[in-house]
């Protein structure tokens, strides 16, 4: 079976709606801001960005804020080709640790990161549908530990699922992870070691 190379899919969805010369509407889910770099700096010459702040998931609530404080300092900081806001999801762990009941223990990458996957993107897809965006997306593809193929098929099951398009993404391509380490640097942005819950916490320890 030939893997499914999502940068070209992205590739050919930017070339149609610039050759139309359209700006579409994006919704972008971010987990940090380190990850959002490059997502930002390359998608806002395409689209008109909101990012989505929504992760439930991490722990504790300290360090949620920090995260999302320094998300809002990066999108201060940055210079964008179109327009790029935030919107702040609710912070609800209690919605995450019901999601992954009984697979606490699951290895890193396992079921437990899939239900955590589809709770975060069905959230994006519910606020990308509400404030009448084209597509949604998120920043997740950009990790190295991240299987890109499984986020890519949940988001466009549940795209379907509410009549949103899902903008198919795999941000490793084109050097992203490494331009992303190197903007967090010129930023000087908070890099946790850790995708942000107690249990990829522990493991990190």
């Amino acid at each position: 079976m030939n893997k499914i190379n999502y940068q070209k899919i992205l590739d050919g969805i930017i070339e149609e709606n610039s050759k139309n010369g359209v700006v579409p509407k994006l919704l972008l889910h971010a987990c940090c801001a380190p990850c959002s770099s490059y997502c930002l700096e390359y998608l806002s010459n395409f689209f008109e960005i909101t990012v989505f702040y929504f992760n439930p998931n991490i722990s504790l609530k300290e360090e949620y804020e920090y995260r999302l404080n320094e998300e809002k300092r990066l999108i201060s900081l940055m210079e964008f080709k179109n327009p790029v806001k935030i919107v702040d999801g609710e912070y609800n762990p209690n919605a995450f640790y019901k999601e992954v009941k009984g697979l606490e223990n699951e290895p890193e990458g396992g079921k437990r990161c899939e239900k955590c996957f589809r709770l975060r993107l069905e959230a994006s897809a519910k606020e990308a549908k509400n404030l009448g965006c084209d597509y949604f997306a998120t920043t997740l593809t950009i990790s190295p530990l991240k299987n890109a193929g499984l986020i890519n098929t949940i988001g466009e099951q549940i795209g379907q699922k509410y009549g949103v398009k899902w903008l198919f993404s795999d941000f490793k391509k084109k050097e992203g992870y490494k331009r992303s380490i190197i903007l967090s640097k010129k930023y000087e942005l908070y890099r946790q070691n850790y995708c942000g819950c107690i249990f990829s916490k522990r493991m990190s320890e």
